[in-house]
């Protein structure tokens, strides 16, 4: 079952990840912003459906599933 101290480490990896890359390169991560205002809205909804796959397959795998 999902516990809201889950939820908060989740939002916090994903925050530090983020930041990270923004403090790294951030040339790079607004050169990226700008490619994704052209990517049609299909590309980046199907990437979207991955990366949400795979995410709950991470959690579900390391929880025990």
């Amino acid at each position: 079952m999902l516990d809201m101290r889950d939820l908060a480490i989740g939002l916090g990896v994903a925050m530090a990840i983020e930041g990270a890359l923004w403090g790294a390169a951030p040339g790079t991560m607004r050169s990226m912003m700008r490619q994704v205002e052209t990517t049609p809205d299909s590309a980046l909804r199907i990437a979207a459906l991955v990366l949400l796959a795979v995410g709950v397959g991470i959690v579900w795998m390391v929880r025990g599933g």
